[in-house]
């Protein structure tokens, strides 16, 4: 399998090629020229392709004959970074292609998502003030998952909580909507969203969902786990 995944610099981007090269995939980065560097750790045993994501000169050649293409959505800036990623990458991607997504559980599908209000406090007053200072734009990455649940693509976004450091604890658990009770601890570690990210590429069930994950060994979805043992 031939995978590209586009944001490969960054903490999520290095543990999706490494958990893609453990299994043996041929893999594809794209990155931004000033973060090669980066990927000095995989050096001869991925291909690079330095530029900006949202160059869709860049992912045209970098998702050429890909089966699956992993994203990190990131809205940096006030210029549409990740609408002009998603855009790319649905462009240009080889038709039946897999196609996953990373997003925050301020992304919804379909509306039924049910937000605390710690995370609608941090979403209205960081949202603004990221925008105010030319940081980042909440609102385009928004608009990129907006596209991407439009196209007739073989998508996943997956939806992640708090992240953290720290040692695989395994697979995190999944639900549909933000708010159901299995995702109540809102922590990750960041390499099992890696890993949820990478192996979606082979999990049918999840196209055309949108995931929100949590830890498999959090507080809620040890509970959860429990409540469904006969």
């Amino acid at each position: 399998m031939k995978v590209c995944i586009v944001g490969a610099s960054g903490k999520l981007g290095r543990y999706m090629v490494q958990h893609a090269l453990d299994r043996g995939y041929e893999v594809v980065g794209v990155c931004r020229p000033e973060s090669v560097e980066k990927l000095a750790a995989f050096s001869g045993r991925m291909t690079v392709f330095p530029g900006r994501t949202d160059d869709a000169a860049v992912i045209e050649q970098a998702v050429a004959g890909c089966d699956g293409v992993l994203v990190v959505l990131v809205p940096r800036g006030v210029h549409g970074y990740s609408t002009g990623t998603v855009q790319a990458v649905l462009d240009h991607a080889q038709p039946g292609a897999r196609l996953v997504f990373s997003s925050g559980w301020h992304i919804t599908l379909d509306g039924q998502d049910k937000y605390s209000l710690k995370l609608k406090v941090i979403v209205k007053v960081f949202g603004p003030v990221a925008r105010l200072f030319r940081f980042a734009d909440l609102d385009d990455q928004v608009e990129a998952c907006r596209r991407v649940f439009a196209s007739d693509t073989r998508w996943t976004v997956v939806r992640g909580s708090d992240l953290e450091e720290g040692d695989s604890q395994g697979l995190p658990v999944w639900s549909r909507h933000v708010g159901d009770p299995v995702l109540e601890s809102n922590l990750t570690r960041r390499v099992d969203f890696a890993l949820f990210m990478v192996d979606a590429l082979k999990r049918d069930e999840l196209i055309h969902e949108a995931p929100a994950i949590v830890g498999q060994q959090t507080p809620s979805a040890l509970a959860q786990a429990s409540r469904s043992t006969p």
